[in-house]
């Protein structure tokens, strides 16, 4: 879960309120964090600066630098220089990949490489999958609730990994897809089994997202923001279950609609 109180990740600024009085404002930290895939230069994100080791295995693994059956020898981190180096056990080159860039809508200008879509088509998202309204309503208000950066200081977008009704890995950046890839580094790490996931986002659900989290395996797709046609469209041809505008009790399903079972009521969000 994120952790406001860590004095890494937020600072204080003095300034001036509305009336001209003085005030301090906690705001987070942004700093360059630059990949190294063995001895290849990747990429330099703008990051908060936790979990750089997730941060990084997500992101290539999302990028398909990085193979579901790729061995990982090591991650090294190191604070001073703000690099962190990914070693696997077979070589390395992406230099015609890395010449293929393409400039996403996420803010903290995300990027993604070419090839985005490389194997979108051939995976199975779990039918089997449901989302029962009392979890989501459940899972809006816990998720509210939990202590984060974004409620001390603003200005950072959050995913959350869920099981049914309960937050499991709760990751903030200054850009969602940095997010989102911390969660995909530590499924990773960890080993978590994701086809009866539901993965939630503060941020906007656009094509990136829906990609992301359809790599990933994950069949449920929620936010409290809104949606892109193309990242609607992408669902559809995925079978993600896409649900956005979820504030409180009311939200949108945009695609894999055959997943939710409705049996909480609307007005109380208690079972029916």
């Amino acid at each position: 879960m994120p952790n406001p109180d860590d004095p890494r990740l937020t600072t204080q600024v003095s300034g001036i309120d509305q009336t001209g009085q003085p005030v301090r404002s906690t705001v987070v930290t942004e700093r360059p964090l630059t990949l190294f895939l063995n001895a290849q230069e990747i990429v330099t994100l703008m990051t908060i600066g936790d979990h750089p080791d997730a941060l990084a295995i997500g992101f290539l693994l999302n990028q398909h630098m990085l193979r579901k059956d790729d061995v990982i020898t090591d991650v090294a981190f190191d604070d001073d220089l703000g690099v962190v180096v990914v070693r696997t056990e077979n070589e390395t080159n992406y230099e015609e990949k890395l010449a293929k860039k393409i400039r996403t809508s996420g803010c903290a200008q995300g990027t993604v490489f070419g090839d985005m879509m490389e194997g979108f088509d051939e995976i199975e998202l779990e039918a089997s999958a449901e989302l029962r309204t009392s979890w989501l309503y459940a899972l809006t208000a816990k998720i509210n609730q939990i202590p984060s950066l974004y409620l001390s200081a603003g200005a950072i977008h959050g995913c959350v990994l869920c099981c049914r009704d309960e937050p499991l890995i709760y990751m903030e950046d200054v850009g969602r897809h940095n997010a989102v890839d911390k969660i995909a580094g530590l499924i990773y790490q960890n080993k978590i089994s994701s086809q009866d996931k539901i993965l939630y986002t503060t941020g906007r659900l656009t094509s990136e997202m829906v990609i992301k989290t359809v790599q990933m395996r994950i069949p449920i797709l929620v936010s409290r923001s809104g949606f892109t046609a193309w990242g609607v469209e992408l669902a559809q041809k995925a079978g993600l279950t896409l649900i956005g505008r979820a504030r409180g009790h009311r939200f949108v399903a945009l695609s894999g609609e055959t997943r939710l079972v409705f049996d909480a009521d609307v007005k109380t969000g208690m079972n029916a």
